[in-house]
């Protein structure tokens, strides 16, 4: 399944526009070249409709936001609906502020997303239209415990019910469901924290995945989140004591680069939950 997922991005190549904020932009389109896509990021209103026509999906992050790519970014992503493309939407520190919070509300009520993907505070946020986090972070209050991980699997699923839309949490453990089933990937390293953009990455990914694999959102979607934890592990597995995070950045990226449906079969650490 997740090696199917992985194999049919590379030979599809599809061409991903992203909307994206301008800390990461690089970083993203790099991740896509990485994994045999082609990046495009484009976010003038004057173009964005017709850039999102010639790709095969659509990734939107609202993590530097500004009047006129918010009204770019509707206009993208209801472009992508009229066309049947998969969108991804990553509400970068929705609850951090009013304006990252209408927006990502506004955008969910205009666009319907393929996937949302964000940490459990802006998961908390979008679900109960207002919140708080810790800037683009998680607030600690929120992370998933032991003994909150089956509630925060339950509000997952209804969230996902309730927007038909993907749903993906990360965190220390990763929650992916779309509304009935749900998995917890068990993949990642604390040092996937040490660097801006991972999660930025990781959207940028999941289009790509989802939209060479159509028919199959929810595992492909699954096959990202489980390729990026892999990904860091594999970073971290050649980092020497003289190494540090913008090291791991670049062996990131690589371990993206050389990454196979083989070894993301037989590496990939997930259970339905």
């Amino acid at each position: 399944m997740l090696k199917e997922c992985l194999e049919n991005m590379r030979a599809r190549t599809p061409l991903i526009h992203s909307i994206t904020n301008y800390v990461t932009v690089n970083d993203c389109a790099n991740v896509l070249l990485a994994c045999g896509c082609s990046p495009v990021m484009a976010d003038d209103i004057r173009e964005v409709e017709e850039i999102t026509a010639i790709s095969n999906g659509l990734n939107i992050n609202i993590g530097t936001l500004n009047h006129s790519t918010i009204s770019s970014m509707s206009a993208a992503g209801k472009k992508a609906n009229v066309l049947g493309l998969p969108v991804v939407l990553d509400p970068v520190g929705a609850g951090a502020s009013t304006l990252r919070t209408e927006t990502a509300l506004m955008l969910m009520n205009e666009v319907h997303f393929t996937v949302i993907k964000g940490n459990i505070s802006e998961m908390k946020t979008l679900v109960s239209g207002s919140g708080a986090t810790k800037g683009v972070d998680a607030d600690l209050a929120d992370l998933i415990t032991d003994a909150t991980r089956a509630a925060a699997v339950n509000s997952a699923k209804a969230f996902a019910r309730k927007t038909g839309a993907i749903i993906v949490i990360t965190g220390t453990v990763d929650i992916v469901t779309d509304g009935t089933t749900a998995y917890a990937v068990h993949n990642g390293h604390p040092m996937l924290s040490k660097i801006t953009g991972t999660g930025c990455m990781l959207s940028a990914m999941t289009a790509a995945y989802v939209a060479a694999n159509p028919d199959n959102a929810l595992e492909a979607t699954l096959a990202a989140v489980c390729a990026m934890g892999l990904c860091g592990e594999k970073a971290h597995a050649r980092m020497s004591g003289t190494d540090g995070n913008a090291t791991f950045k670049i062996y990131l990226i690589d371990a993206i680069y050389n990454l196979y449906g083989k070894t993301l079969k037989s590496g990939a650490q997930y259970e339905i939950c």
